[in-house]
C-alpha cells in the first residue's frame, strides 16, 4: 500500500470504530482479515495512525472546525500532530489510486488557520471527564489528563505456582523480549508498548506462566487478600469476574510457590526431565485450590471465556452464572470470607488502553453506573460472613464511581466498617516501595491507582469489613 492508500485505509476504520460499540482493536483486526492485500507493514501503519487519532480525537475535533470524520480526522493529524506542511499534506490527497481525494476548500482553511490558543489538555477529554479530574487532582489534573491517552506499556502477572519472577523474566528475554519489574507489585513484569509484543504467542503465555495483567488490576487483588488465611473450607466469592483476570490472581492467592531450584529454563519440546507422562499431568490437573473460589457473572459468555484461562493457569473456580438481581449464589451469604466486587463501570482508568471509549462515555451514563454499582454492591455485601471482608473496585477515574459510591454504601448500613489499607500492605505480593507509597497515599480504607500517579490503569479500592 501507498503513504496515502494507507492514509484512506485509516480513515475508513476510524468512521468504522465511530458508528460501533466494538473496540478498536476488533474493528482494526476485522479491517485486516477483510484486506488481505495489506501486507504486516500496512496493517501495522493502520493500526498506528488510528490510535494516534483516537489519542487526541478531542484536541483534533476541535482543529478541524467540530467535523468528525475520519477523513477530517486524519487531515489534521497531519496537520497537528505530523506538523506537515499544507503542500506535503496536499501531495497525499492527490486522488490518484487507492488515495484519499484532494483537500477541499475548508480543509485548507482549518490547516492554515491552527489549533487556536486553547491548551492541549483541555481538549484531550469530555468537559464532565475534565471538571472531575480537575475537582479530584487540582493542580496535577492535566498530568492526570495526559497519561490517561498515552500508550500503555504490557503488563503481565507471573503465576507463582508454576514458576518464579526471575525464571519468568529470563524465558521472556530468550523470546527477544525486554522485560522489566513492576515497581508496586512483587509478580509482575512489565514489557514496553512500541514495539508491540504479540503475548499470546509466547510458550510462557501458552503454559500459564504468565498473564496479561495491568499492574493496577493485580495491586487490588493482592490487597483484597491481604492478610486473610485461606484454607480449603475458606469461601471467596468474586461477585463480577467479567474476564476473569482477577479471578485468576485472586485462585494462586494461598497456593504455595514453585519451587526455584525445580524451575529451569524451558526445555526442548517433547523433552522433560521428570517424564513425559508426569510433564502431561502436570499440564492437565490443576492445582489444589487454597479456598473454594465462586466466579459470578452475568453473562454465561463471559464465565465461559475464563475456563480456558483458569486451565491454562492451572487453577480451579466454581463459575456461576447469576441474575440482574443477585440470585443464584444465596447459599452462600453470610457464609463468605472475601467477597470481592470489580464493579461494572465506565472503564475511564483504563482509556489509554481504548482510547475510543473517552469520546463514547456521556454524562447521564455515570449516573447509570453509580445507581448500579451501589446496588450491586449492597446485594453482594449479604454474602459476607461476620468478620468477613469486602472490597470494591472500579476501573474508573470517576469520583462519582469511587468515592461517591463508597460513601453512600456507608451512610446506607452499619454492618461494615472500612478496614485501612494500612492492614494490608504486607501483602508478599506488594514490593517495599508499594507499602511505603500506598501507606502515604491511602485515605483509610480507600486508594487510587492513576496514569500519572503510580503509571498503572486508573483504580479505585475500597476494604471493608464485617462486624462480628
Amino acid at each position: 500500500m501507498t503513504p496515502a492508500a494507507r492514509l484512506a485505509s485509516a480513515a475508513s476504520v476510524l468512521d468504522s470504530i465511530a458508528q460501533g460499540r466494538a473496540p478498536a482493536e476488533v474493528v482494526i483486526k476485522a479491517w485486516g482479515a477483510a484486506n488481505r492485500y495489506a501486507g504486516s507493514g500496512d496493517r501495522r501503519a493502520v493500526a498506528e495512525r488510528v490510535y494516534q487519532v483516537l489519542r487526541a480525537r478531542g484536541r483534533l475535533v476541535a482543529a478541524m472546525g467540530g467535523r468528525e470524520d475520519g477523513r477530517a480526522l486524519v487531515v489534521g493529524a497531519l496537520a497537528f500532530l505530523d506538523n506537515l506542511s499544507l503542500e506535503e499534506i496536499e501531495a497525499l490527497h492527490s486522488g490518484e489510486g487507492y488515495g484519499p481525494r484532494p483537500l477541499s476548500k475548508q480543509e485548507r482553511a482549518r490547516i492554515a488557520a491552527g489549533e487556536g490558543d486553547l491548551p492541549e489538555a483541555e481538549r484531550d477529554l469530555p468537559a464532565f471527564v475534565l471538571e472531575d479530574l480537575k475537582a479530584t487532582f487540582g493542580e496535577r489534573w492535566s498530568e492526570e489528563a495526559r497519561e490517561l491517552m498515552a500508550r500503555a506499556p504490557v503488563d503481565l502477572r507471573v503465576n507463582t505456582a508454576k514458576t518464579t519472577v526471575e525464571a519468568a523474566r529470563a524465558e521472556l528475554k530468550a523470546a527477544g523480549l525486554s522485560p522489566e519489574r513492576t515497581p508496586w507489585s512483587a509478580v509482575g513484569l512489565r514489557l514496553p508498548s512500541e514495539p508491540a509484543p504479540n503475548v499470546q504467542a509466547l510458550e510462557a503465555f501458552k503454559a500459564g506462566r504468565v498473564e496479561v495483567q495491568d499492574e493496577g488490576s493485580q495491586l487490588t487483588a493482592w490487597l483484597a487478600g491481604a492478610g486473610l488465611s485461606f484454607t480449603p473450607d475458606s469461601i471467596v466469592v468474586d461477585y463480577c469476574a467479567g474476564g476473569g483476570g482477577k479471578t485468576l490472581a485472586l485462585a494462586v492467592q494461598g497456593l504455595p510457590a514453585a519451587d526455584p531450584a525445580r524451575v529451569a529454563a524451558p526445555s526442548p519440546a517433547g523433552w522433560s526431565p521428570t517424564g513425559a507422562d508426569e510433564m502431561a499431568a502436570a499440564k492437565s490437573a490443576p492445582a489444589a485450590a487454597p479456598m473454594q473460589l465462586i466466579a459470578c457473572d452475568v453473562v454465561q459468555k463471559r464465565l465461559d471465556n475464563i475456563r480456558p484461562r483458569l486451565s491454562r493457569a492451572g487453577v480451579a473456580a466454581d463459575l456461576r452464572m447469576i441474575g440482574q438481581n443477585g440470585g443464584g449464589v444465596e447459599e452462600f451469604n453470610g457464609r463468605a470470607d472475601l467477597v470481592f466486587v470489580d464493579a461494572p463501570c465506565s472503564g475511564s482508568g483504563a482509556w489509554r488502553r481504548r482510547p475510543e471509549d473517552a469520546w463514547r462515555l456521556k454524562a447521564d451514563e455515570i449516573e447509570r453506573l453509580h445507581a448500579l454499582q451501589l446496588r450491586i454492591l449492597a446485594q453482594a455485601s449479604a454474602l459476607v460472613k461476620p468478620g468477613g471482608r469486602l472490597v470494591y473496585v472500579t476501573c474508573s477515574i470517576l469520583t462519582r464511581e469511587n468515592e461517591a459510591v463508597a460513601d453512600a454504601f456507608e451512610a446506607a448500613q452499619n454492618d461494615f466498617y472500612p478496614l485501612p489499607i494500612a492492614k494490608a500492605l504486607e501483602a508478599a505480593t506488594l514490593t517495599d516501595a508499594a507499602r511505603t507509597r500506598f501507606a502515604e497515599t491511602a485515605t483509610d480504607g480507600r486508594l487510587r491507582l492513576s496514569p500519572a500517579s503510580t503509571g498503572t490503569d486508573g483504580f479505585f479500592v475500597a476494604l471493608y469489613e464485617r462486624r462480628a
